[in-house]
């Protein structure tokens, strides 16, 4: 096919006008959000990308880039289903180009996706997935993490509960998070006793027979009797065991943190202790001002439980972003957070050299009931800081 002189010379202004435009354009940085969007952890999904979205603002003062580059967040869901969410963030490598990864909320979900970084050699920060496995014996080089583990969890909790003379039972999921949780706090308890350990599946709505169950082991033990509740995400209550008149069998429950709506089940147990990740009114720092100002501002509440763990995973990439100067090459990226120390709500974290798992305070609190609020509020006891707590090295690599 023959082109005239005139039609040449279109098709170089044409391409000279395409490359100029190309080249306007400010580079990327690909950042993948794979997250169980959809799901019995829906409502945690949702608090964490809006973090991750106002983390990434606040850190690069609301220009969205670093170096020039622009961040563009890439959504995937990944359903609450392993192989899916395995699937999906294969993709967001492969077929979008991310050049790093966030995500997920379920810890089942988190383990099918930690061999799909190490195969595309990519990075995946997990937040909020919570089972020690994560960053223990599943872990390799390309796995970092923001949000808390199982044994962080478990160690702040016994020190509300690892008391002499005192006996308890576990009520967990019976799944990576609930199994993971319960061995990492049998292993922080030294003074009180473990008597049982109840599993039971995820969707469950009637928790009669598991119930029946602990008080039939605990009633007839001597001293303190405490069930600790280990559990997440929609679907059946577990603080309805209260219903079966633990108190004329002296039992008592206790648990960690939670989001709000689920806390409005503490306000059945004023006084009761535990540990938690974060409540918006304990830490006090500039970040965390800033998060609670601005979400009260824009969604009329408070900033939640997961919402400060999104913003702690956005801020944890800027930061490595800048000490970069953009480059978003794996292994210098790896170089650069191992070790590296960044802000959140929380206040300060770090990276550990040896896991990539973020050290950071948990906060042991007493729930006050007031009228007024809808929710249990955990009052501060002390800030359990990261010095505080022996957390194990568990990864074999």
């Amino acid at each position: 096919m023959m082109f005239t002189t005139r039609r040449l010379a279109v098709l170089a202004l044409a391409c000279t006008a395409s490359l100029a435009f190309a080249q306007s354009r400010p580079a990327e940085i690909r950042i993948a959000h794979v997250y169980d969007k959809t799901g019995p952890l829906e409502a945690y999904a949702k608090q964490t990308h809006t973090g991750l979205m106002m983390g990434l603002e606040y850190a690069t003062g609301g220009t969205m880039q670093v170096a020039g580059k622009r961040l563009v967040v890439i959504e995937k869901d990944s359903q609450f289903k392993p192989d899916v969410g395995a699937k999906e963030l294969a993709a967001a490598y492969a077929d979008d180009k991310a050049d790093i990864a966030i995500g997920p909320t379920g810890s089942g979900v988190a383990l099918a996706m930690l061999p799909v970084a190490e195969e595309y050699r990519k990075i995946l920060l997990v937040e909020p997935a919570v089972a020690d496995s994560i960053t223990g014996d599943k872990w390799n080089r390309y796995i970092f993490r923001t949000g808390r583990n199982s044994s962080q969890d478990a160690i702040s909790n016994a020190v509300a509960l690892d008391k002499p003379d005192t006996v308890i039972a576990t009520l967990a999921q019976d799944y990576a998070f609930g199994r993971d949780g319960v061995k990492a706090f049998k292993e922080a308890v030294k003074n009180a006793k473990i008597v049982h350990e109840e599993y039971l599946p995820t969707n469950t709505t009637d928790f009669t027979a598991g119930a029946q169950r602990l008080i039939d082991r605990l009633k007839d033990q001597p001293g303190r009797k405490v069930i600790w509740i280990i559990w997440a995400g929609g679907g059946g209550n577990p603080f309805k065991i209260a219903d079966l008149d633990l108190k004329r069998y002296g039992i008592e429950v206790a648990t960690g943190g939670n989001i709000l709506p689920a806390m409005a089940a503490y306000k059945q147990f004023p006084g009761m202790e535990g540990a938690t990740y974060y409540y918006y009114d304990i830490p006090k720092n500039p970040v965390n001002q800033w998060l609670v100002t601005e979400h009260q501002k824009r969604f009329n509440a408070p900033p939640d439980f997961f919402t400060a763990g999104g913003m702690s995973a956005g801020m944890a990439v800027v930061e490595a972003l800048k000490k970069t100067n953009g480059d978003t090459n794996t292994n210098k990226l790896i170089e650069t957070m191992a070790g590296m120390s960044f802000d959140t709500p929380k206040g300060q974290m770090t990276f550990r050299k040896e896991d990539h798992q973020a050290m950071q305070s948990m906060y042991h609190f007493r729930i006050k009931v007031d009228p007024n609020v809808a929710w249990g509020i955990p009052e501060l006891v002390r800030e359990i800081k990261p010095e505080d707590m022996n957390v194990p090295i568990r990864n074999k690599r």
